[in-house]
């Protein structure tokens, strides 16, 4: 696989379930087409194969050799160049499994909705008949202009996935919509094109992060959770079709995308009561939240100083709702449940019986252990190996792999049961 990296810090930068994969870039004039080298690099990272085509207005700001010498291959410029295949505008189509226009100019909005074919990437366009997604960028008022507007919703209407332009300065100093739209989000758009939608119609609920339980005005009980794992779950389920909500604890900064309902928590009790009041109307929870057991009781809303207690101090801890295990009991026919334990133990073949026992307490479908003592495992780390079982009596250990496969393979378990 290619090494090259990609610097977007997605959940799924370094997934290898998109190897051999092939994608067709197309690139518009507009200020922000150089911004398209950092998608390149990012698909390319991943083994996806890319082909780009440079629009005259995109060649006045980039050249063809500089995403040539990122890994594109072939890159196309003008219809009738000296030298290139004769039916280079079929070429999309016949091999591509997906088409991102990014960024995409005003123009090539229009061409791309009234079916213009003559220039390469509007012959392109017209004959590719897979998944196209389109993220313009523009000058405000040019986004705003009802004419744009109408040819976006021509292009949504004939089911282009359009990556809406964000808010924010542009590079005439105007303010509003029309910014290309954050990479992350054009990233992953293009790889939900690339997915199977077997989850297609299922409500996902995941939780992740830690909690913090406060006990004075400014100092909490808490733990390292980055929330990477339910992230990339969360990721995973929503390129896989489903519709997804993350309950996510403090500090949670995983880049997901807009698709993705977000409900941002601090403590326990809060992440309890978000979770109970969307349970019923999901049909999986994924629990990987590094929920606190225990909360120490607050000593109001100052802060404790240290001359209060020159000898030292403790606290009382009160123990916390057990989030998995309530929803479990509540939970109706056919709604399934992925849990997680996060445990210290001497090794991975140590850690099934602690996940058949976790398991078994908690009622869960399926379970996955992982191993926070490992520096490549666990908290904050890319990576994760884990101890997997299930209420069949299924077992399995895997060995350590980006959290972005980790996801996959417990998504793909769990739609096997």
């Amino acid at each position: 696989m290619n090494d090259q990296k990609s610097g977007l810090k997605t959940p799924f930068d370094h997934s290898t379930r998109f190897e051999h994969k092939r994608l067709h870039l197309g690139v518009c004039g507009s200020v922000a087409c150089y911004r398209a080298t950092d998608l390149l690099r990012a698909w390319r990272g991943m083994g996806i194969h890319v082909s780009v085509t440079l629009t005259p207005g995109a060649r006045r700001f980039v050249t063809p050799m500089l995403f040539e010498s990122l890994g594109a291959t072939p890159v196309y410029e003008d219809m009738f160049t000296q030298g290139q295949e004769i039916f280079a505008h079929l070429e999309p189509g016949q091999h591509a499994h997906a088409m991102v226009v990014a960024p995409a100019s005003a123009d090539a909005l229009f061409r791309l909705a009234h079916g213009a074919a003559d220039d390469m990437l509007a012959a392109q366009a017209l004959a590719f008949d897979g998944p196209l997604v389109i993220a313009p960028a523009m000058n405000p008022r040019m986004w705003a202009n009802p004419a744009t507007q109408a040819n976006v919703a021509l292009l949504r209407e004939r089911g282009a996935c359009i990556v809406a332009p964000g808010c924010g300065g542009t590079a005439c100093g105007d303010e509003g919509e029309g910014r290309l739209a954050p990479l992350h989000d054009i990233f992953l758009a293009a790889l939900r094109t690339l997915t199977p939608q077997d989850m297609a119609g299922k409500r996902v609920m995941v939780t992740l992060g830690p909690t913090r339980e406060a006990w004075d005005g400014v100092r909490f009980w808490s733990n390292p959770s980055s929330g990477l794992m339910g992230a990339a779950l969360a990721v995973c389920a929503w390129l896989r079709g489903a519709e997804v909500t993350a309950i996510c604890g403090p500090g949670v900064r995983t880049r997901m995308p807009q698709g993705i309902a977000r409900r941002d928590v601090i403590s326990a009790r809060d992440m309890y009561a978000v979770a109970a009041s969307l349970w019923a109307q999901m049909d999986v929870g994924m629990f990987t939240a590094a929920v606190a057991d225990f909360s120490p009781k607050p000593i109001g809303g100052r802060k404790f100083k240290k001359a209060e207690a020159p000898q030292g101090f403790s606290l009382d801890f009160q123990p916390n709702p057990d989030i998995l295990q309530s929803l479990a009991e509540k939970r109706a026919p056919g709604q399934k449940i992925l849990a997680f334990a996060a445990e210290t133990a001497p090794d991975m073949h140590a850690l099934l019986p602690l996940a058949h026992a976790k398991l078994g307490r908690k009622k869960a479908d399926l379970l996955a252990g992982n191993l926070v003592n490992c520096a490549d495992s666990g908290f904050c780390s890319p990576t994760n190996s884990m101890a997997v079982v299930d209420a069949n009596g299924r077992e399995e250990i895997w060995p350590n792999q980006s959290k972005a496969d980790v996801a996959w393979e417990l998504c793909s378990w769990l739609l096997r049961m």
